[in-house]
């Protein structure tokens, strides 16, 4: 008997099953060896849309696998690609892809990127340590900010000019013992230019993060730690909403650098990722959230262990992610994120 073909009708939902199931690999280059690469990535991108969760530091990984929150996919735990790990598992029932970005903005990007480009990602979560810049925010905290800001790129300027609208630091005005010119010149920020889908370009310099993620972290009631296993703070730590962040390619360990940051911007953590993070998720609209714990004062150091500091920065910050992907999985704000159960 021969076989009876499909229809004309049917053909555009076959091809939709095709595509479906092929998806992201077809972005993968046709390299030496990505014939398997493609195959585990369709594998988990079957599982159904994952969180994307990422980090910064080897400090912060360590905190995550040490927790036991993380459970691997048994079929899969992992996917290597372009020299990063991958892992694929869940959070207390929510499917969920994480990767160690590296330190700075290239490094957050190109990872950022590769989960929206090639697994199934249907929101970013990034969490971390961060430095402070100001007293509202203690050793533990965790800041979860609403704008995020790269302070990192300036034009150079020869002379201050007179009083612009936007913000310049002039080296002039650190001057000691006495003030006057000073052949560094001036620093003028400079904005960002931001391509999102539907959109034209537009410079911005302040990036969001998602409204309706804030709105849910600003409902999470979790309980940090003042302790670890070496070292206690003097009080319990605190979540911190709606502050503002500011990213940039250096670590920060400059007293009056960080004043400056604060008196002119108001921004109260400081770390080198965040801003990458959430421009690259911005640009597709996918949602995006960022826990940073603070682990150090951005210049002038207190006797306190900063290894024992980080190490307890990064506890509290991925508790926050922890209950908010566990929130985010009870709510269903991103219904067809559902566990597979390995």
């Amino acid at each position: 008997m021969a076989m009876e073909l499909p229809s004309l009708k049917m053909a555009p939902v076959l091809l939709l099953c095709f595509l479906q199931l092929a998806g992201s690999s077809m972005a993968l280059p046709a390299l030496p060896g990505m014939d398997r690469v493609r195959w585990q990535v369709d594998r988990a991108n079957r599982r159904g849309p994952s969180i994307g969760l990422v980090m910064s530091y080897i400090d912060e990984d360590t905190a995550l696998q040490a927790s036991g929150y993380f459970s691997p996919w048994s079929v899969q735990p992992f996917v290597d690609l372009y020299g990063r790990r991958f892992h694929i598992g869940s959070i207390r029932g929510v499917n969920v892809v994480y990767a160690l970005t590296g330190q700075r903005r290239l490094n957050a990007a190109v990872t950022v990127q590769t989960l929206l480009d090639i697994f199934s990602v249907s929101g970013i979560v990034h969490y971390g340590t961060a430095g402070s810049s100001n007293d509202s925010m203690s050793f533990g905290d965790v800041s979860v900010p609403k704008l995020v800001a790269y302070t990192g790129a300036w034009t150079w300027k020869r002379f201050k000019s007179l009083k612009e609208s936007s913000t310049e630091l002039s080296f002039a005005q650190f001057n000691v013992p006495n003030g006057g010119d000073n052949l560094l010149g001036s620093l003028k920020y400079r904005n960002e230019e931001l391509y999102s889908v539907g959109k034209p370009m537009e410079e911005v310099f302040w990036l969001p993060v998602d409204s309706a993620w804030f709105k849910i972290a600003e409902g999470l009631k979790v309980n940090l730690e003042r302790c670890n296993d070496t070292f206690c703070l003097p009080k319990t730590p605190q979540v911190v909403h709606g502050l503002k962040g500011a990213s940039a390619d250096m670590f920060l360990d400059n007293a009056e650098y960080r004043n400056f940051l604060f008196r002119e911007f108001g921004v109260s953590t400081i770390d080198e990722e965040s801003a990458s993070v959430v421009m690259t998720a911005t640009s597709p609209g996918v949602p995006v959230i960022v826990f940073r714990g603070v682990s150090d004062l951005a210049g002038g150091e207190p006797t306190w262990s900063s290894t024992s500091l980080m190490n307890l920065a990064s506890i509290n910050a991925l508790k926050m992610a922890i209950e908010f992907i566990a929130t985010i999985g009870r709510q269903k704000s991103t219904p067809s994120i559902q566990s597979s159960n390995n």
